[in-house]
């Protein structure tokens, strides 16, 4: 007879290809059966997942959790106690808003034992591109980095410098030559500065002023001009946090030139409007901006129409005192605090209002982001993958509160919204991390 360390038992499988009944067996931290059928065999653990789903955990691909350096705005600890709440096993943190950020192997060494010694789901981290770091790339590269992040307008932290056209261009090469991929912020400097300006010098500083003068052209012109330099180039290229399916339908025209392009597109701008920054001010504060409701109807259609890879939370957090806005919108840190809420939003947008099929939220949120980024065993609910699995109650409905997030600043332009579907449980490696509301500590 066999033996399992967990079985669990009675749920509704979710795949990116199809729901069933089933159970999983785990052992040594990875899925050894998959089956329609009642698994024999003893077992340490079992989970009785009747009336749950059953489904692999969401692959974030973008927070910042800002550690070492400015741990104070948010730690690995804090963060990823988050992700387990929200359903995520895994995370790729962005290398700033660490200080130093991670542009070379020393600073990616620092990290990566601060996440080994806190982190409680599986941590993956980005190195950066800077015009002081192109030699540095490759050491990067052989030193695990998932791929590398650029900015291609300021970033907003002095020590991670925007890459100019010139430092792009040499960056791509040098990542093209040894098989990685490139993420991007993308909006115009020049387009978003001479707005900027314009409208300080005006007086104008409303939330819509703000949105106005960081528009949707300052992404397409961006993405554009960057596809040129991986046709060019040929690297890889992930754009990140697409506030328009303006912007989406770029990446998808470059892929049908043969472009190995992807696109990310984040919770917010699947569930939040400039409407939301009026009345919630620094919270719901983020670059690219808010857009208006046509553009979230925009955006769901094009993942209905699977233009759209990867969903992620772009988790960017900071002390209340710093996200706070009273009339001028172009002060305070602009960044979500949403890494917790991100299946939420899917559950409740996606699947409860607009039908957007669980399949295809398994897709966005761990298959693809498995795939595109090379993570073997990761992103499915298959034997000899890793066990990373999670249990969602779709039909509980809470209205989120600040004492329900486990961010280090409990705050979070989400907070009052009621959604619909729920993670119960969160298992690691086929370890129960995150249960019924509470951290589980190893």
């Amino acid at each position: 007879m066999q033996n399992y360390d967990l079985i669990i038992r009675n749920g509704q499988i979710v795949t990116k290809d199809s729901i069933f009944q089933g159970e999983i067996a785990v052992k040594d931290g990875k899925i050894v059966e998959v089956s329609t059928n009642t698994i024999s065999g003893n077992t340490k653990e079992e989970i009785d997942a009747n009336g749950l789903h059953i489904m692999p955990g969401v692959i974030d691909t973008h927070v910042h959790f800002n550690e070492p350096g400015r741990d104070h705005w948010e730690g690995l600890e804090t963060g990823s106690r988050s992700l387990a709440a929200g359903g995520a096993t895994a995370f790729f943190d962005m290398p700033l808003n660490s200080t130093p950020p991670v542009i070379n192997k020393e600073t990616l060494e620092a990290k990566s034992k601060l996440g080994e010694e806190k982190a409680i789901v599986n941590p993956y981290y980005w190195g950066g591109l800077v015009p002081q770091n192109i030699n540095d790339l490759k050491d990067l590269h052989e030193n695990g980095v998932i791929g590398f992040k650029a900015f291609m307008s300021p970033s907003g932290i002095e020590d991670f410098d925007n890459a100019d056209d010139e430092t792009l261009y040499k960056g791509m090469t040098e990542i093209a030559s040894f098989g990685s991929i490139l993420a991007v912020h993308a909006e115009s400097t020049v387009i978003c500065a001479q707005l900027q300006e314009e409208k300080i010098q005006a007086g104008k500083t409303s939330a819509r002023d703000f949105v106005e003068s960081r528009p949707i052209i300052s992404e397409i012109e961006a993405v554009r001009r960057v596809i040129s330099y991986a046709e060019a180039t040929g690297c890889k290229l992930h754009v990140v946090h697409a506030s328009s399916k303006k912007v989406t339908d770029l990446i998808n025209d470059a892929k049908k030139r043969g472009v190995d392009a992807s696109v990310e597109t984040c919770a917010h701008y699947l569930s939040l409007t400039v409407k939301d920054l009026e009345e919630k001010g620094g919270l719901a504060k983020c670059a690219p901006p808010l857009r208006d409701q046509e553009e979230v109807d925009g955006l769901w259609d094009a993942l209905a129409n699977d233009e759209i890879d990867i969903i992620a939370s772009d988790h960017s957090p900071a002390p209340k005192e710093m996200k706070t806005v009273t009339d001028n919108y172009f002060e305070g840190w602009g960044g979500i605090s949403g890494a917790q809420s991100t299946l939420n939003v899917l559950l409740t947008e996606g699947y409860h209002k607009r039908n957007f099929p669980l399949e295809k939220i398994v897709q966005v949120t761990a298959t693809n982001p498995a795939k595109r980024f090379g993570l073997e065993g990761k992103g499915a609910l298959e034997t000899g993958y890793d066990a990373d699995i999670i249990l969602v109650d779709l039909n509980e409905t809470f209205e989120l509160q600040e004492e329900n997030l486990f961010y280090r600043h409990q705050h979070s332009p989400y907070v009052g919204k009621t959604f619909k579907g729920n993670v119960k449980t969160t298992i690691v490696n086929g370890k129960t991390v995150f249960h019924h509301g509470e951290i589980i500590n190893s």
